[in-house]
């Protein structure tokens, strides 16, 4: 059977909602920019879990877009995602229009230095900028207890959790596994820009991961050579390569060889759609 949510389109609205919420209550939030798939739902799911009410946000970001990037052309199906949160136990549904939290004069925004400059901040400047706005202005409209998010977007989570702490959030940042497709590339809702030769070629992202976790099994931890072989593998099919980052897990700090902690990241352009991908490649 499926449960009846609310949806709600102003911020007063959601607001006088949460309002009227018991203070007993644990609130789970999952903030989407909508085109669910299945790493989506599993946020959803796991704030399901945890907690007493559970709301999720449909927002394409405006201020997270560059000039030339792909806002316009974002996938946007409100009523398909409607559709899958019925089928799971959501209480209510945050679906604002762009003028309802950048209105006429809009002037405030989010800043969180240095982490937000490098990596995929390096290559789409403002980015990070227009997502920690968006993140401070929902939290403090829906005041959660504990938000979801994948990590997918590892650098993303990273600056969230630096932000929360350092404006003094209530809200506790969840990480969730990555949630891949059978062929082991990760989820997302640009994969539909794919072509079919693009698709085969875009797996190769995840196959460099399991190479570099490969290579330091077999005690190679210098990452000039596992940066090499792994660009080999990808420019071999195809890929145009944004970055290979190797980063300390805790700290985000770049590494000079492969340690314990050691997590890689990845940016790369398949055509023209830029996908990321990570894996904590170390030895446990």
């Amino acid at each position: 059977m499926t449960k009846k949510f609310e949806i709600f389109e102003t911020v007063s609205s959601m607001m006088q909602y949460i309002d009227n919420n018991p203070k007993r209550h644990s609130i789970g939030f999952v903030p989407t920019m909508g085109y669910f798939h299945a790493g989506h739902l599993s946020l959803v799911e796991k704030s399901i879990s945890q907690n007493q009410k559970t709301i999720v946000s449909i927002f394409v970001n405006p201020t997270q877009f560059g000039k030339n990037e792909d806002f316009n052309q974002y996938p946007r199906d409100i009523q398909r995602d409607l559709n899958l949160l019925r089928e799971l136990k959501v209480d209510a549904i945050f679906i604002p229009p762009n003028d309802q939290l950048y209105p006429e004069n809009y002037l405030t925004y989010v800043d969180v230095h240095e982490i937000s400059e490098m990596y995929c901040g390096k290559s789409r400047p403002g980015h990070f900028r227009g997502v920690a706005t968006i993140i401070t202005k929902l939290i403090n409209i829906i005041r959660p207890h504990q938000m979801y998010m994948g990590e997918k977007d590892f650098q993303q989570i990273v600056i969230l959790e630096k932000m929360i702490t350092d404006l003094h959030f209530h809200t506790k940042v969840v990480r969730c596994p990555i949630i891949r497709e059978e062929d082991g590339l990760a989820m997302s809702s640009r994969n539909i820009y794919l072509n079919d030769d693009e698709r085969l070629n875009a797996v190769s992202l995840y196959h460099s991961l399991l190479l570099a976790k490969q290579l330091v099994g077999e005690g190679i931890t210098d990452i000039s050579v596992i940066k090499e072989r792994m660009t080999e593998m990808i420019e071999k099919n195809q890929g145009n390569i944004n970055y290979i980052g190797f980063i300390n897990d805790h700290t985000f700090a770049g590494e000079e060889s492969v340690t314990q902690d050691t997590r890689i990241l990845l940016a790369v352009m398949f055509g023209r759609t830029r996908l990321i991908d990570n894996m904590r490649v170390a030895w446990a």
